[in-house]
């Protein structure tokens, strides 16, 4: 027996789950110490987006040996609720997906493959086996699925580049795995002083933790439309003839837990009360006016507005990045992320002072599995935003 067919994919054991987090705070705590860190998770796994079972923690361990704190590489996986469009149809379809996270290899086990062999049995506790190629003997027995293994696509982000996770297919071939799309993202200093005179604020709402549940049920009933009608502003096609569009969606916590994520152990040094706003009076138009963000206290140097989701027109963007910017400064923030800005939305928001990067080579690359009828390269994935992260 190979080395590779000796190990297997497992549901981790809560030791190997603590453990898991041990090996991760050195590379990720960022600001937290190592039990601010163990806390957040703690407190995370009690969230929507990840309590019953939807997140679990999986290990690359010897097949005699599965429950062994010694294993080689972990990751995590997130169950969720997208969207589906094939051709022809009028509406879009609920579909199972899975967001991956947390993938990592401590250093005394790279250069192994066991970060490889990782990923390219995880599709076998994710798809239903009838969609994926025959099982390699080489491998030995396929991983067991803890729960339903029913998932159309898979979702993850990767700051390393494509090529791992292209070659982290389920076959034994070097490709078949995750393929990554283009996205822009823009940056803008906000300045001390606002610039232009705001607009009339009672033309604006915002919104508060209490609030969002409701805004993102609103969101995903826009989303769905969006896909029905096969529009979205500013919206480049990936392909010109896709096997289905597909998208995530940001409710059951999705959208939310972001704001506990990158808040955690800095909630006194930042004096935060609004997590939305929208303009009222476009509610009922094809493209309504909206934003959400978290803040992201946990890179190094000044906090940073993410914004997870948005929504605009080019007529309507200037006056919701004031708004954007009149939070920022009242929390003495002073850069503002926007990532995946729709493509409509480019020349505006370049014109209003916004730094602009597009491309495979970002710090932050979405790639995409697909696990239905088709080959990925042809499938569409919409509403590629920093609210479906899944870390």
């Amino acid at each position: 027996m190979s080395d590779l067919a000796s190990l297997s994919l497992f549901c981790a054991t809560p030791e190997q789950v603590v453990e898991s987090r041990r090996r991760t705070w050195p590379a990720w705590g960022g600001i937290l110490n190592e039990n601010q860190y163990y806390e957040r998770y703690a407190r995370l796994d009690q969230m929507e987006h990840a309590d019953e079972s939807k997140m679990i923690t999986w290990v690359l361990a010897p097949r005699h040996d599965p429950t062994t704190i010694d294993f080689k590489c972990s990751c995590e996986t997130y169950r969720r609720k997208g969207l589906v469009k094939y051709p022809g149809e009028n509406e879009a379809r609920e579909a199972l997906y899975y967001g991956i996270a947390a993938v990592y290899v401590p250093p005394s086990n790279r250069g192994k493959k066991y970060g490889l062999h990782m990923m390219r049995l995880l599709h076998w506790v994710l798809a239903p086996h009838a969609n994926l190629p025959q099982f390699p003997k080489e491998w030995g027995a396929p991983p067991e699925a803890q729960q339903s293994s029913g998932a159309l696509f898979s979702i993850l982000f990767t700051s390393i580049g494509e090529g791992f996770y292209r070659a982290s297919g389920p076959g034994g071939k070097k490709d078949g795995g995750w393929e990554a799309r283009s996205v822009i993202s823009v940056t803008w200093e906000v300045p001390e002083i606002p610039i232009e005179k705001a607009e009339d604020p009672a033309r604006w709402v915002w919104l508060h933790h209490e609030d969002m549940n409701e805004f993102w049920s609103k969101d995903v009933q826009f989303i769905k439309n969006s896909l029905a009608t096969a529009t979205e502003v500013g919206f480049m096609p990936h392909t010109k003839n896709p096997v289905a569009i597909v998208a995530p969606l940001p409710d059951g916590g999705v959208g939310s837990f972001h704001i506990t994520r990158k808040l955690w152990g800095a909630e006194k040094a930042i004096n935060m009360h609004q997590w939305g706003v929208k303009l009222l009076d476009d509610e009922r138009s094809d493209c309504p006016t909206y934003a959400t963000w978290s803040v992201d206290v946990q890179r190094p140097g000044s906090p940073s507005l993410v914004i997870t989701r948005i929504c605009a027109m080019e007529e309507t963007f200037p006056a919701l990045l004031a708004k954007l910017q009149e939070v920022a400064r009242k929390s003495k923030i002073f850069d503002i992320e926007i990532w995946g800005l729709p493509r409509g939305l480019e020349r505006v928001a370049v014109s209003t002072g916004g730094r602009h990067f597009e491309g495979k080579q970002g710090l932050l690359l979405p790639c995409i599995k697909w696990y239905g009828d088709g080959g990925t390269a042809d499938i569409e994935w919409r509403f590629i935003e920093k609210f479906c992260l899944s870390c």
